[in-house]
């Protein structure tokens, strides 16, 4: 069963021109201060002239580009043209695990570099390095190894040959925040020097954090790629933020469960067996 991402949020946002109808909402953990949330309303919103953003009730705040944490509440967007909800498709992804041969490189290329999981800061004790034990660590693709056909369209290879595979394409991570990338429920916002943005409860405490600088060395060619960041960004805001949001589904299913019903019976069922199959396909080859 998918899960509801607008449970629990408590920041939501209207048309003030049509007050009683959510345009769509976020939790808000702390990090995200009113020159955020306004950036976010420029991915989220589509307008021909400028947007006003105002606390609803306070009768004079209003939100600009200022690094103030952005309050708990209901915003009221106000403008003089019409407010369209930006329909650009979001892209549902699997969990991004090695399923061919292919990704080895990858991966070693991944814990090379970084060696600790570059969200929470947890090292990798040298020991189990040398060692090779990367248990709870793992390669994390920013860009999803079935969007291959969408890599090239967005022309992140200039030579015709897709490098989805390219150390630039991957973050080392915990696993449990390996899941939640993923899903769209945490993300790096490389314009607002490399914050963290947790757009569920943060439980982990990870929120407000910066990415850590040994995956984003501009003098290694292998530093993650800005552009990449920048796409899993807006993606996390669309699947987070518009309307109730796009729904989070269950990927661990326990011994007995008919999966091929659990999907078929669910959301995006069509979009979810497209996923699996190119996962199984991929490791087949």
């Amino acid at each position: 069963m998918p899960f509801d991402r607008s449970f629990g949020r408590n920041v939501h946002f209207y048309d003030a021109s049509v007050p009683d109808i959510t345009l769509g909402g976020l939790f808000q953990n702390g990090s995200v201060t009113e020159a955020n949330f306004l950036a976010m309303l420029d991915i989220l919103l589509i307008t021909e002239t400028p947007i006003r953003v105002q606390e609803r009730g306070s009768g004079h705040n209003i939100i600009t580009r200022t690094n103030t944490p952005l309050g708990l509440g209901e915003y009221d967007v106000y403008c003089d043209s019409l407010i369209s909800v930006n329909s650009e498709p979001w892209v549902q992804r699997l969990r991004s695990c090695n399923v061919s041969g292919r990704e080895e490189p990858f991966e070693n290329g991944v814990r090379l570099r970084d060696r600790k999981c570059v969200i929470s800061g947890v090292v990798n004790p040298r020991s189990r390095v040398e060692n090779g034990v990367w248990a709870g660590f793992e390669a994390a693709h920013i860009f999803p190894l079935h969007a291959e056909d969408l890599w090239i369209n967005n022309h992140y290879d200039t030579n015709g040959v897709s490098k989805i595979n390219s150390i630039q394409n991957g973050m080392l991570l915990q696993a449990s925040i390996h899941q939640m990338f993923d899903q769209y429920m945490v993300s790096v916002n490389p314009d607002d020097s490399y914050k963290v943005i947790v757009f569920d409860e943060d439980y982990l405490g990870i929120d407000g954090r910066v990415l850590d600088p040994v995956c984003r060395d501009a003098d290694d060619v292998h530093h993650v790629a800005d552009d990449l960041l920048r796409w899993h960004y807006r993606q996390s805001v669309l699947a987070n933020m518009r309307g109730a949001g796009e729904p989070i589904f269950e990927h661990d299913f326990p011994p007995g469960t008919d999966m091929v019903r659990e999907i078929r019976e669910g959301p995006c069922a069509k979009e979810r067996f497209e996923l699996e199959l190119a996962a199984r396909l991929g490791a087949a080859v």
